[in-house]
């Protein structure tokens, strides 16, 4: 029983006693005796009006957060779970710059600087179910912290890999790490108001558009006097400073009720009103802990299987297609494979021999400033990218923004000036990004809590798979033909856009589930003191 609830009864208590004390003398005996009986109704009176008040009074997680509202912690959390996709964009955009480097260090073939940025992705996708499924089950806050360790970890040693082998399994190792830093998405999701989703998580891109520029900036400042090796080691920074900062972020209050642990979920709820200085909904924390997490059977249910199925391939385009931009753009620059009109010297030669190899070309100082315009594109559209969530929803939305990728690869094949293929990439990286946003908010949105991890998971291993094709045509492909390389990006656009028109759900305004068949089902009680 709560405390205030003690407290009334015994004030009840204590109340009925002074009156009996204080009744007329002349009264008699009698009188005590029916002021007993008295004494006796209204306490059995007052213990069934508590019983009945506990059961009506009560809240979920969802009401929580809701009545909570946007304050100081979110902004303390979107700063700090923003910082995760620093840490994620300089491990991905450090293939890009690293790859003319370290082509000309060993004397790699294409294939093999494809090779790297596939393992990467393989270790990702080995990783990435896994660390959904462990997220479910032991907590997301867990998976977070040790994939800051171990990417942190593993990314340091890449800088003194001696040789090419040794750097390839190293990055594999980065890439697994890099999976379990994802899942912060997932943690930021559950702690945010249904109206205010679509505003804060298309702004995550702001800080993937800083960690890809902190990447290039240090491209242009240390490759050149210092080398990669020196590159990669201040890339860690971010990372280390991070793990000492990650203490500030609780375990999610979503994963705590479906895990049982209601005092948890209830504690964390009232230190967040308490930092936002809100309230929490009148009465007791009411939840249905959940037996069943992390089970993928969950995944293929009649009620998600369809848009399990479709969000694979949704995932799959999506890594496939902003990959292919990021190392597409890298390679066009490296080897001058555009159709430039107004080309300088530098960039009207074409730097590939007879057979294919091309051993030792680094980025010239407009290379490194083109990839910098072109990762503003990631985050300068995100006006447009909450405008397309709010009005038209998520489904519309990713048929949209496919169609324009789609749209954008194809006009890389035409002769442009240097300007025009600027605003081009700038355009392309804008639209691949927000689509890659859309794809994580709709998936963290569509999944129940018992499976929202896992999902995201089983998701992020598809889209790796992507992920690994596309070195091997923007890299490898590109150096035959630029038309046959870009093709692929373009139908797989188109394709996937038509695909989302089947997503049977949408998830605009639409409350966090917690497990898929929404059932409301009374449980363990954690009092509202």
């Amino acid at each position: 029983m709560a405390d205030g609830m003690k407290t009334e009864l015994v004030s009840a208590i204590h109340l009925q006693e002074v009156e009996l004390n204080w009744s007329p003398v002349e009264s008699g005996q009698k009188g005590r005796n029916e002021k007993g009986e008295f004494l006796k109704d209204q306490l059995n009176f007052l213990l069934m009006d508590t019983c009945a008040c506990s059961a009506e009074h009560t809240f979920t997680v969802e009401e929580a957060v809701e009545t909570i509202g946007f304050g100081r912690f979110h902004v303390l959390l979107f700063l700090i779970m923003g910082s995760a996709n620093i840490v994620e964009a300089m491990e991905v955009m450090l293939l890009a710059v690293v790859s003319p480097e370290i082509r000309c260090e060993w004397h790699l073939k294409d294939w093999e600087v494809a090779l790297v940025s596939t393992m990467v992705f393989v270790g990702f996708m080995a990783c990435g179910a896994l660390s959904g499924y462990i997220a479910d089950r032991y907590g997301r806050w867990k998976v977070v912290f040790g994939g800051f360790v171990w990417s942190a970890y593993f990314s340091l040693l890449t800088s003194f890999a001696p040789s090419y082998g040794w750097f390839i399994f190293l990055r594999t190792m980065v890439g697994c790490g890099v999976a379990g830093v994802s899942q912060g998405f997932v943690l930021k999701t559950e702690f945010i108001p249904a109206k205010h989703r679509a505003t804060l998580l298309p702004l995550a891109t702001v800080f993937w558009m800083i960690g890809s520029m902190l990447i290039i900036i240090l491209g242009m400042l240390v490759v050149p006097t210092l080398g990669w090796r020196w590159m990669i080691r201040f890339s860690v920074t971010p990372s280390i400073i991070l793990i000492f900062l990650f203490r500030f972020i609780p375990e999610s209050a979503r994963y705590n009720v479906s895990a049982g642990n209601h005092q948890a979920a209830f504690n964390t709820l009232s230190k967040i009103a308490k930092m936002n200085r809100a309230h929490l909904p009148p009465g007791h924390l009411v939840e249905s802990s959940e037996k069943e997490r992390g089970s993928w059977r969950i995944l293929l249910t009649p009620s998600l299987r369809r848009t399990t199925l479709l969000l694979w391939y949704s995932w799959f385009v999506a890594s496939f297609i902003y990959y292919g931009s990021v190392l597409g753009s890298s390679e066009l620059l490296e080897k001058n494979l555009l159709c430039i009109t107004d080309a300088d010297i530098e960039h009207a030669v074409k730097h590939k021999h007879e057979d294919g190899i091309c051993y030792c070309v680094p980025f010239g100082m407009s290379d490194y400033q083109t990839l910098l315009i072109s990762c503003l594109g990631e985050s300068a559209l995100i006006p447009v990218n909450i405008a397309l969530l709010n009005v038209f929803g998520r489904r519309i939305s990713l048929s949209i923004l496919q169609l324009l990728s789609a749209f954008f690869f194809m006009m890389l094949n035409i002769c442009s000036t240097m300007f025009g293929f600027t605003v081009l990439l700038f355009l392309l990286r804008s639209v691949v990004s927000m689509n890659f946003n859309v794809t994580y908010i709709y998936t963290a949105e569509v999944y129940p809590t018992v499976a929202r991890s896992l999902g995201l998971g089983f998701c992020t291993s598809f889209s790796r798979i992507g992920g690994m094709i596309a070195p091997f045509i923007a890299q490898v492909l590109m150096s035959q033909s630029v038309v046959k390389a870009l093709s692929p990006f373009a139908v797989a656009c188109v394709v996937c856009a038509l695909g989302n028109c089947l997503l049977p759900i949408e998830t605009k305004g639409r409350a966090l589930l917690v497990n898929d068949t929404i059932p409301i089902q009374p449980c363990h009680l954690t009092p509202h003191v």
